[in-house]
C-alpha cells in the first residue's frame, strides 16, 4: 500500500481543484505502474511537498538507491525533467529515468533529512547556495522553454490593477518594482534558471556535498533567481544581512549589480501580484524590507 499524505491531498484540492483530486486518486495505481516498469522496491515511508509524492526506492537489478517522484503536470512542473537532463548532475539532483506523459521521474537519492536550511551557519549556507546557483545558470536554456520576457511583460501589465488594491505605501512600492522591471525587460536573458532555489531545495548528497532539487525551469536573467536566498535563515544569523547576501550572490554569479537589483525587484513584484490575487491586503513585510534595504531606504 502507498500512503497518500492528507496534507498532499488537501493542497492538491486547494490549488488544483478537480485536477488535483484526480491526481491524488490516481497515485496508488501510478506508483504500482512505475514500481513494476522500472523494477523498484519501496524502502521507506512516502515523502511529499505541496505538489508531489516521492517514494524512497531501490532498483532491484543493481541495488541503486533512488527516489520515485510523481507530480501533476502543470505550468510549474513543465520542463523539470529537461532541465535536470541538461544539468546532468552538475549542481543538481541527477535524473535517472522519466515518463514524459505523466511527469513521473526516477531521481538520484539524496539525504532528505539534511536540507541546507539545517546547516546552522547562515553565511556558509548563502555561500553554498550562491556557488550552486552559479553553476546552474551557467547553462543556456533550451529552445522552447518558458521565458522571463513574457512573464515580465504580464507582470508590468498587471501591476496597476494590483496596486489599486493595496494601501498607498505598498502600492507605491509595487509600482516602483514594476518600473524597475520595465527598464530591463527588453533584455530578459537566456540562462537556464532554477526559479525556486531556496535553502530547503538544497539537500545533502554523497556524490557532492549539496545538490539542488525541484527546479521550476525558466529561461532568463540570473538576477531573477536571487530573492529566495535573501528571504530566509534570519533566525540562524541576522548578521548575514540582505546587503551582504546580495553582494555575495552577485559576485559569485558575476552579475551587474543594478540589473540584478532590477530583477530582484521583479521577483518581489511577482510575489506581490500573487499575494494580491490570493486576497492578501498588504505586501509581505520581509520582502518590503528587502526592497528598502537594497534601494538604500
Amino acid at each position: 500500500m502507498i500512503e497518500i499524505p492528507a496534507e498532499l491531498a488537501a493542497s492538491q484540492a486547494k490549488y488544483n481543484g478537480e485536477a488535483g483530486r484526480a491526481f491524488v486518486a490516481a497515485l496508488p495505481a501510478r506508483a504500482r505502474e512505475f514500481l513494476d516498469r522500472w523494477g523498484l522496491r519501496v524502502t521507506g515511508p512516502s515523502m511529499y511537498g505541496v505538489a508531489s509524492l516521492v517514494l524512497p526506492v531501490t532498483r532491484s537489478a543493481d541495488g541503486t538507491h533512488a527516489a520515485l517522484k510523481m507530480q501533476l503536470l502543470d505550468e510549474e512542473s513543465a520542463g523539470e525533467a529537461e532541465a535536470l537532463r541538461i544539468w546532468d548532475g552538475a549542481g543538481a539532483v541527477r535524473l535517472l529515468a522519466e515518463d514524459a506523459e505523466t511527469g513521473t521521474m526516477l531521481l538520484e537519492r539524496l539525504d532528505e533529512g539534511r536540507h541546507l536550511s539545517t546547516l546552522g551557519d547562515a553565511r556558509e549556507a548563502v555561500r553554498i547556495l550562491g556557488d550552486l546557483l552559479a553553476r546552474l545558470v551557467a547553462v543556456p536554456a533550451p529552445a522552447g522553454l518558458r521565458g522571463l520576457g513574457d512573464i515580465a511583460a504580464r507582470m508590468v501589465a498587471d501591476a496597476p490593477d494590483a496596486a489599486a488594491r493595496l494601501g498607498a505605501e505598498d502600492a507605491a512600492l509595487l509600482r516602483d518594482c514594476a518600473a524597475a522591471v520595465r527598464e530591463v525587460m527588453g533584455e530578459p536573458g537566456d540562462r537556464l534558471l532554477h526559479w525556486d532555489l531556496h535553502y530547503d531545495n538544497i539537500l545533502a548528497a554523497e556524490r557532492e556535498p549539496w545538490l539542488a532539487i525541484d527546479p521550476k525551469p525558466l529561461a532568463g536573467d540570473p538576477g531573477f533567481d536571487l530573492l529566495p536566498a535573501l528571504t530566509d535563515l534570519w533566525d540562524v544569523d541576522p548578521s548575514a544581512g540582505t546587503l551582504w547576501r546580495f553582494d555575495l550572490l552577485t559576485e559569485r554569479l558575476g552579475l551587474d549589480r543594478q540589473r540584478a537589483l532590477a530583477w530582484t525587484l521583479g521577483r518581489v513584484l511577482q510575489n506581490g501580484l500573487w499575494d494580491v490575487e490570493d486576497g492578501e491586503p498588504a505586501l509581505d513585510r520581509d520582502q518590503v524590507a528587502i526592497v528598502r534595504t537594497l534601494r538604500g531606504g
